[in-house]
């Protein structure tokens, strides 16, 4: 993984932070109104997902880390203005999800979030 981003946001902690399913330490890097964007199968492009807020986002963070199931950063990267990675995620029933994710930062902190994931089709949430 890579990179200190800014002076404060470090991406291999939230990515680390990801792996661990540590909602605790996602949350604190999120500015408190930040806007995540989630585009899949069921929320899709034309109306997707819309979580807001420190609080929307602290629920939503819970649920995905609360959830038995693995979490591999498999490629970051990273400028002064945003990020991005890719995970790939098991659930114990073998069911995978892909997601790649596009961070904005402000100010050290993430200021919006765009969420692509995809579930295999034969084993759905």
């Amino acid at each position: 993984m890579s990179t200190q981003v800014s002076s404060t946001f470090d991406l291999a902690r939230f990515c680390a932070a990801a792996e661990g399913r540590d909602a605790e330490t996602q949350l604190s890097m999120y500015a408190p109104d930040a806007v995540i964007t989630i585009a899949d199968r069921i929320n899709q492009p034309g109306a997707p997902q819309l979580v807001r807020g420190r609080d929307e986002i602290a629920a939503w963070l819970r649920d995905v880390c609360g959830r038995a199931m693995s979490h591999h950063v498999q490629h970051s990267v990273a400028d002064e203005s945003g990020a991005a990675f890719s995970e790939a995620c098991r659930y114990p029933d073998g069911t995978n999800v892909l997601c790649a994710t596009v961070l904005r930062l402000a100010d050290g902190q993430i200021a919006a979030q765009t969420v692509v994931q995809a579930w295999d089709e034969s084993r759905r949430q």
